[in-house]
C-alpha cells in the first residue's frame, strides 16, 4: 500500500513539475517575444523611420513598412519609378539613393521580425513581387474578406489601403484584433 502511495505521489510530482516546466518554456520562447531559431519575434513590423521615404512615398499613398517586401522587390520598385503603377514617381538621384538604401536595409530579408519573416517565407526565392497584396502571406491573411467590405467599399476601395482598416498600421501593428472596417465596424474572423 505504501509503495502504491509513494509511486502515485512520485508520478503526480513528475506531472506537476513537467507542467510547470512547459509553461515556463512556452512563456519564454513563444509568448515572451523570443525565438531562438529566428531572433526577435514581434507582433508587428518596424515602423517607418526615414523622413525622405515617408514624405516622398507617403505623399501619394500609405508609406508601407519596408519589412513587407524583400530587397529584390524594393530594388525593382525603385528602378521603375517613372511608371509607378501608372504614375511618374521619379525621385532626384540623392533622394532615390537614400530611399533605396533605407528600403534595402529594412526589407523583409534583412529584418528579424515575425511578420517580415512570414512574408519572406511566402515569396518564392526567384520572385520579386511589386505589391504586398501579391504575396501568399497577404492572400492567406485576407482570403475571408468579401469584396463588399474592401473593393466595393467606397471608404476602403483597395486591399492596398492598409490604414483604412488596420487602425495601427502607421505604428507597424497589423494585429487582426485592431481591424475596424469603415462602414462595417470591427472585423473578427
Amino acid at each position: 500500500m505504501n509503495k502504491k502511495i509513494a509511486t502515485g505521489g512520485a508520478i503526480m510530482a513528475l506531472c506537476i513539475g513537467l507542467s510547470v516546466s512547459f509553461v515556463a518554456v512556452g512563456d519564454d520562447d513563444w509568448w515572451g517575444d523570443k525565438d531562438r531559431s529566428y531572433g526577435e519575434r514581434t507582433k508587428s513590423v518596424a515602423t517607418v523611420m526615414n523622413k525622405a521615404y515617408e514624405s516622398e512615398c507617403g505623399a501619394c499613398h500609405f508609406a508601407y513598412q519596408p519589412g513587407f517586401l524583400p530587397v529584390r522587390s524594393w530594388v525593382k520598385i525603385m528602378g521603375s519609378l517613372e511608371d509607378h503603377f501608372g504614375d511618374n514617381a521619379a525621385l532626384d538621384a540623392p533622394t532615390g539613393k537614400e530611399v533605396l538604401a533605407y528600403l534595402s536595409d529594412n526589407a523583409a530579408d534583412r529584418m528579424n521580425q515575425r511578420f517580415s519573416y512570414s512574408i519572406l517565407r511566402s515569396i518564392p526565392e526567384d520572385a520579386a513581387p511589386l505589391r504586398i497584396t501579391e504575396t501568399r502571406f497577404f492572400t492567406r491573411e485576407h482570403h475571408e474578406l468579401p469584396n463588399r467590405l474592401v473593393r466595393d467599399n467606397p471608404k476602403v476601395r483597395s486591399f492596398s489601403n492598409c490604414q483604412s482598416c488596420h487602425t495601427q498600421a502607421a505604428q507597424g501593428s497589423f494585429n487582426e484584433h485592431s481591424v475596424v472596417i469603415p462602414g462595417f465596424g470591427r472585423w473578427d474572423d
